[in-house]
């Protein structure tokens, strides 16, 4: 296979995959990295200690405070979970000692109760013993409504701890998603906390466990200096033995176009799901291997649907229809990714495609005239006194996004809508709203970041009519009742076919509504040190398996 050439399955958006989650990984590395007498491909290799950077920022180490993509990536290395995920997108058990099913005994035959049965001999990663204490514990910190939770667990009526290695969850209706959405890795869903350290406060928002958490995971955080890196070590308590890795460097470089700069001086080993847009440059840097795979996280516009701006569907539609999102993948992202109307993965077992909605601005311009939005002398629509003058949320430090920005831009003021784009930092973009977090605030008519899917399908996390701010991560404020009654159904369901009617009603509604444009479905992108071994990230969940990684 030519270095520099996709994969022939990314350019064909219409077929669904059974590859999974598989790593394709790129059989070249630059020229001049052959191994050297140490068996090293890099002299400048630090053996055992692996720096790795995304681009972001962390405002706490607390998932329980934050759905940023750091921190998730980091909690699955050192946090405590019951469930895990495989590199092929498949759950696997981690502190209970298997998934809960009908099968196995674990799910009730009527689905209203889940068992969980625990590993005993596990050791928190400051040596205190864990058990069934610390998974009630958890339970009533996630739906304590004093705590900045991203979302509660309102599905159960009640715990049962018939003895310290057993939890009996008691829910209201069936619920088929329990098994994999309480304390699994995946999905922002939050970990188990440590009962010894937590349980005196009367919440958890601003305790000094958040700056530097202890877990039950291959590593531990050592130390977080701040804008600057995490560090975590192995740790020699884990269940499973000790990791290969002694070390892992998060460095924090909230700038893209800095992080390539390191990348070239190789002050990172591993840039992980990069954007499109660096492709070329990322590939054209000696030293390292840069793999690509179909991606669970889409880009996207939303809309707050409480401001008159774009509260009226026919103005999001038109938005729409004036959004050249190929010219966004084409321009902006170099080619990578894949335009649809759809919030669902190509390459998940789940996918539903619906099309595209073409671009079409003189169709646009229409419906804005049929809504009454008429152009001033300015050029900019107004109705009732209000202008389509759209504040934009966006991050500080993405250039690729900023060209998006301004080919959306461009293609707005062609309808007779003007932007007024607000950069923010990483920390601040994606922190609680009751710390003033921008995304799930209310000074935005319009914001642009990624969400990753799950495993499942589940979208009631953020599109649900119940998971508005601070209740959960519908930043959107949508509520329609028809999708609302097929996320309900769909959570209800076993059957992965009924899952899927559910999904293609939860769609419709959401591709007519418009509360949100998928500007296109991204695709992985990983360049890390050519002498990394080992490393077979899955889709959701990155670095949950990392025993065997070593450099």
């Amino acid at each position: 296979m030519n270095c520099n050439q996709a994969p022939l399955f990314l350019l064909r958006r219409s077929i669904a995959l059974a590859l999974g989650a598989a790593l394709l990984l790129s059989v070249c590395t630059a020229a001049g990295s052959a191994p050297n007498a140490a068996g090293r491909a890099n002299a400048w290799t630090t053996p055992h200690v692996l720096t790795i950077s995304d681009g972001g920022d962390v405002s706490t180490l607390n998932p329980h405070l934050s759905q940023s993509a750091p921190v998730a990536n980091l909690s699955e290395m050192t946090m405590a979970w019951l469930i895990k995920w495989d590199e092929h997108n498949q759950p696997y058990p981690e502190l209970a000692t298997e998934v809960p099913s009908k099968s196995n005994g674990g799910v009730s035959k009527d689905g209203l109760t889940i068992t969980y049965h625990l590993r005993k001999g596990v050791k928190w990663s400051d040596g205190a013993p864990f058990d069934a204490d610390d998974v009630v514990f958890s339970t009533a910190v996630v739906n304590n409504a004093a705590n900045n939770e991203g979302g509660r667990l309102d599905q159960i009526v009640k715990v049962d701890e018939p003895d310290k290695f057993t939890v009996v969850y008691h829910l209201k209706k069936p619920y088929s998603l329990s098994t994999v959405a309480f304390f699994s890795s995946c999905c922002a869903n939050p970990s188990l906390l440590p009962k010894h350290l937590l349980a005196q406060y009367p919440n958890i928002n601003d305790v000094p466990y958040n700056a530097l958490p202890v877990g039950i995971g291959p590593f531990k955080f050592e130390r977080w200096d701040r804008s600057k890196q995490v560090v975590l070590v192995a740790d020699p308590l884990y269940w499973r033995g000790r990791p290969k890795l002694d070390k892992i460097v998060y460095k924090i470089v909230p700038d893209r176009s800095t992080l390539l700069s390191q990348l070239e001086a190789h002050g990172v080993d591993m840039w992980y799901q990069f954007s499109g847009a660096y492709l070329a440059r990322v590939e054209r840097v000696s030293g390292y291997t840069v793999s690509r795979q179909p991606s669970y996280a889409y880009s996207h516009y939303d809309f707050n649907v409480t401001h008159p701006t774009v509260s009226d569907p026919l103005v999001r539609q038109a938005l729409r229809l004036a959004l050249n999102r190929q010219e966004l993948v084409d321009k902006a992202e170099h080619g990578i990714g894949i335009v649809q109307d759809s919030a669902t993965p190509v390459n998940a077992p789940y996918f539903v495609d619906l099309g595209i909605t073409p671009y079409d601005p003189a169709k646009a311009n229409a419906l804005l005239d049929q809504a009454g939005w008429m152009r001033g002398a300015d050029g900019i629509r107004a109705k009732n006194g209000i202008k389509l003058d759209l504040n934009v949320a966006t991050r500080a430090g993405t250039p690729e996004i900023d060209e998006q920005l301004e080919l959306v831009r461009s293609g707005w003021k062609q309808i007779g809508v003007s932007l007024n784009v607000q950069h923010y930092p990483a920390a601040l973009m994606f922190a609680p709203v009751q710390q003033g977090g921008i995304l799930n605030g209310d000074m935005w008519d319009v914001i642009t970041f990624a969400w990753a899917a799950d495993p499942v399908g589940d979208y009631s996390g953020i599109y649900g009519c119940g998971s508005f701010p601070p209740a959960g991560q519908n930043d959107m404020r949508w509520c329609n009742k028809t999708a609302q009654a097929a996320m309900d159904a769909l959570v209800e369901h076993y059957d992965q076919s009924e899952r899927i009617a559910d999904l293609k009603v939860i769609m419709r509604e959401f591709i007519q509504d418009v509360p949100s444009i998928v500007s296109f479905q991204r695709v992985d992108l990983f360049a890390y040190n050519a002498d990394i071994k080992n490393y077979h990230p899955n889709n959701i969940t990155p670095f949950d398996n990392m025993m065997n990684v070593d450099i």
